[in-house]
């Protein structure tokens, strides 16, 4: 997997006019790669474009419409020839929602842009990456990755936005299923599942033009991370963060796995009845 990043592979990446998506096209852009950068953000992708150089080209595309990843597979075959050796389903949308609101539109446009972003990705691109990378040892000796943005609620499922959880929890099974059915169709195609911890993005607040906590990390420390799990061809890719280490993230992912198991009522983490023995579990 060492090999997705050098000079003249071919990128995609959605939501890739800020935030993660377009430090990843920029580190991209710095190895020599071609990169189709994907957004719905207009301003955004003009500004994207002028930053990254020659290297990049974009496209304007709402990722929940499949006519639009229509579009984005004729500039692939068009400009790429078809090859692509990084795809990267990053695009993810945010709003807060609640049952205590009866209208349903607010977890349309999250599922629509955050899993179905994903599915519609997957089902447009997935034959032409198999057919240039579907043995261990394609014609031209490469390697395809596919990375795919979830999140820690998609694990941990805090409360506060059911739909932004359910969407991520949706597409971390989704990566699950794919890296299984690539195993044997497809060995020279990676697939990994990005998980940012506390990243200073647009999501996060940094579109406000606030300082950044010192809790955060930068996109950029994000797609370094990746890389390095990527080079080591692991599926799961859970970044710390500034606050947050890596132990502690497992720890609270393997308490909330244990609900179902211990029958502990669900999203006990956050119930007062159960603060004492968090505190115990976290404090090993």
């Amino acid at each position: 997997m060492s090999a997705i990043f050098k000079e003249k592979n071919t990128a995609v990446i959605t939501g890739a006019a800020s935030g993660i998506g377009l430090a990843l096209a920029k580190k991209c852009v710095g190895y020599g790669m071609r990169v189709l950068v994907a957004d719905w953000d207009a301003d955004s992708l003009e500004k994207a474009a002028s930053s990254l150089g020659q290297g990049a080209g974009t496209i304007r595309v709402d990722v929940g419409k499949i006519e639009d990843w229509a579009r984005i597979k004729e500039k692939v075959v068009q400009d790429f020839g078809g090859q692509i050796n990084l795809l990267a389903l990053n695009a993810g949308v945010g709003p807060k929602t609640s049952f205590d609101d009866a209208d349903p539109a607010a977890f349309h446009k999250i599922m629509d842009t955050n899993l179905f972003g994903v599915i519609n990705g997957i089902t447009t691109l997935l034959p032409l990456i198999k057919e240039k990378f579907s043995s261990s040892s394609s014609s031209d000796g490469g390697a395809s990755a596919i990375v795919i943005t979830g999140s820690k609620q998609g694990i941990t499922n805090p409360p506060g936005n059911p739909a932004y959880n359910a969407s991520k929890a949706a597409v971390k099974t989704l990566a699950e299923h794919l890296s299984f059915d690539l195993r044997a169709a497809a060995p020279a195609v990676g697939v990994h599942l990005l998980v940012p911890g506390w990243t200073w993005t647009g999501l996060a607040g940094a579109a406000g033009g606030g300082e950044k906590p010192a809790a955060a990390w930068w996109p950029e420390q994000v797609v370094d991370f990746l890389e390095t799990k990527v080079a080591e061809g692991q599926f799961w890719v859970l970044c710390p963060d500034n606050d947050v280490t890596e132990e502690v993230d497992c720890k609270r992912m393997r308490w909330g796995a244990e609900d179902a198991v211990l029958g502990r009522k669900p999203l006990s983490r956050w119930r007062g009845e159960y603060e004492g023995e968090f505190g115990a579990w976290m404090g090993k």
